[in-house]
C-alpha cells in the first residue's frame, strides 16, 4: 500500500499491530516482521525517527506526504526495539529480533558439546545468561528492580538452571547403554526445566509489585499480581516450544546425518549450528504468537481490592488487559 497519509479517507489505526491480534495468524505475521533479525542492523538514528514518527502520528500529527507502508515500518522498528509499557529502548541482545543469531550460537555449542563437564557448565552458563537479559528485557510492567534484587534473580536463575542441566548429565551417565540420541536431548530436557527456574525469578518484581491492567481505552485500572500468574506460565511454554525444533529435531537429523558416509566430526559445530539457525527463524515468532502479547482477564479473576476499586467506577469494564511479555 503506497498511498499517502493526506490522501487516506481513514488514517490507519497504529495503536495496536497491523495484523489482527486475536487470531493466531496475525500474531504470526507480526512476530515474522518485530523478531525479523534484520532489525538489529537497523541504526540508533533510524530507531529514533520511528519512534518519533510514531508517537507524533498518536498525538495526530504526520507528514501528509508520508506512506501507508512507511507509517506502518516505523511501528514496526517501533514494536522491535521498544517497551511497550516502559517505552524505553530495549537492550539489543534482550530483543526479540537477537533470538535467532544468538541462540542459534549457543544452542549449537550445547547440543555439539555436551559430552565434557567443563563444557556442558560454559555454554549453559551462557545460556542462562543470555536467558535471563532477554526474560529481564520483556518483563510486563513499568516496575524495575534495584541492582541488589536484579543480581539476586540471576544468580538464583543460572544457578538453579545449571543445577538441572548437570542433573540431568549425572543420571544419564548412572544408565548404562543409555542411546547415543538420548544424551544429545539432555540439553533440551535441562533448558525446560531452566526456563520455569529462569523466567518467575527474573520478574519475580511482577509477583509483588503486580503489572498495569486496563481498560478496552488503554486507561490503566491499576497493577494487579494476579495476572502474572497467567502470563509468566505462558510465556514459560512459548519459551520451552521455540526450543524444541532445534533442540528435540535438531539432534535426531544431526544423527541421522552423522551416519553418512562424507560425514565427519568437524562438521557437527557447522551443521548443528546451521540447523538451529534455520529452525529457530521459524519456531520464534510461531511460539510467540501462541498467546496474544496483550492478554485479558476478568475482572472478578482479580485480586479482591481491585475488583472493588474497579467496579465502583463509572461504567466499570468486566474485562481488563495486560501485556504478558515475551
Amino acid at each position: 500500500m503506497t498511498q499517502v497519509l493526506s490522501k487516506c479517507e481513514k488514517l490507519p489505526d497504529i495503536s495496536s499491530p497491523r495484523w489482527d491480534q486475536n487470531t493466531f495468524q496475525g500474531r504470526m505475521y507480526h512476530f515474522f516482521t518485530t523478531a525479523n533479525c534484520l532489525n538489529l542492523f537497523v541504526s540508533n538514528a533510524t530507531l529514533e525517527r520511528a519512534r518519533n514518527i510514531v508517537l507524533d502520528y498518536k498525538q495526530g500529527k504526520y507528514d501528509p506526504n508520508m506512506t501507508v507502508d512507511e507509517l506502518w515500518r516505523a511501528k514496526t522498528l517501533y514494536d522491535s526495539a521498544f517497551h511497550p509499557d516502559t517505552g524505553e529502548k530495549m537492550f539489543i541482545l534482550g530483543r526479540m529480533s537477537a533470538q535467532v543469531p544468538c541462540n542459534m550460537l549457543i544452542t549449537g555449542g550445547m547440543l555439539t558439546f555436551y559430552k565434557k563437564l567443563p563444557h556442558v557448565i560454559f555454554f549453559h552458563w551462557i545460556n542462562q545468561s543470555f536467558n535471563a537479559i532477554v526474560n529481564y528485557t520483556n518483563r510486563s510492567g513499568v516496575h524495575k528492580q534495584d541492582d541488589r534484587t536484579l543480581f539476586l534473580s540471576y544468580c538464583g536463575a543460572t544457578t538453579g538452571a545449571l543445577s538441572c542441566a548437570l542433573s540431568f548429565n549425572f543420571l544419564l551417565k548412572k544408565w548404562k547403554n543409555a542411546p547415543p540420541l538420548l544424551a544429545r536431548l539432555v540439553p533440551f530436557a535441562a533448558i525446560a526445566f531452566a526456563n520455569a527456574i529462569n523466567i518467575p525469578m527474573m520478574r519475580n518484581k511482577e509477583f509483588t509489585s503486580g503489572i498495569p491492567v486496563e481498560d478496552a481505552d488503554g486507561r490503566t485500572m491499576g497493577f494487579s499480581t494476579v495476572a502474572p500468574e497467567y502470563a509468566i506460565p505462558q510465556v514459560v511454554l512459548s519459551r520451552v516450544g521455540m526450543a524444541v525444533p532445534n533442540m528435540v529435531f535438531g539432534p535426531v537429523i544431526l544423527e541421522q546425518l552423522s551416519k553418512a558416509t562424507w560425514y565427519t566430526p568437524a562438521m557437527a559445530a557447522p551443521l548443528q549450528t546451521l540447523l538451529c539457525g534455520f529452525m529457530l527463524a521459524i519456531s520464534t515468532p510461531i511460539c510467540c504468537a501462541l498467546f496474544p502479547q496483550k492478554s485479558s482477564i476478568q475482572v472478578d479473576q482479580l485480586e479482591l481490592p481491585l475488583q472493588e476499586y474497579i467496579n465502583k467506577l463509572p461504567n466499570p469494564p468486566k474485562t481488563v488487559y495486560y501485556n504478558k511479555g515475551l
